[in-house]
């Protein structure tokens, strides 16, 4: 599947594509690290617009019960590291906001999920099985919100024993 840039896309059953980026302190995360447990993956295009604040927001009240089934959460942005600092203080999250600053988009443009137009991440989701495989992944338009309901299914299904999600 390709997205409408034509930027190739880790699809369902796909192995994940590794990265490391910076957290917000520009401590380096790695994905190959966090392997021994799910981890979720949430691409957003800017810090302090009013849709990405929201699903910061969201994603913060129910980071605590997937922490306590041992789901890591990264948020990623292609905003710099002081700009990302300073939006996730403000939100107050518990969980990992990286930033794709530089090389720019370098995370995102591997999961398929950065525009050229603008230079920022899409709205797109992928869960990471702790094989490091992709098992789910969505995507929504600039301006919608995806809903933790979405998120809560797939995690559940996955810590079942699920197999593949669906992609859209």
């Amino acid at each position: 599947m390709d997205t409408p840039d034509g930027a190739a896309l880790p699809g369902v059953g796909d192995l994940a594509p590794d990265f490391t980026a910076p957290n917000v302190h520009g401590a380096p995360v790695s994905l190959a690290r966090l392997r021994g447990g799910p981890v979720l993956v949430v691409f957003v295009p800017f810090a302090f617009t009013p849709v990405c604040t929201a699903e910061a927001a969201a994603l913060h009240r129910a980071w605590p019960g997937w922490r306590e089934r041992d789901v890591q959460l990264l948020m990623i942005s292609c905003d710099a590291v002081p700009t990302l600092r300073r939006w996730a203080e403000e939100q107050q999250v518990g969980f990992e906001v990286l930033s794709d600053f530089w090389p720019h988009g370098q995370v995102a443009r591997a999961y398929g999920a950065f525009s050229e137009l603008d230079g920022a991440a899409d709205r797109v989701s992928v869960l990471i099985d702790a094989d490091g495989v992709v098992r789910w992944r969505r995507s929504t338009g600039r301006g919608l919100a995806r809903p933790v309901s979405d998120y809560q299914g797939a995690i559940e299904e996955l810590l079942r024993g699920g197999s593949e999600g669906s992609l859209s």
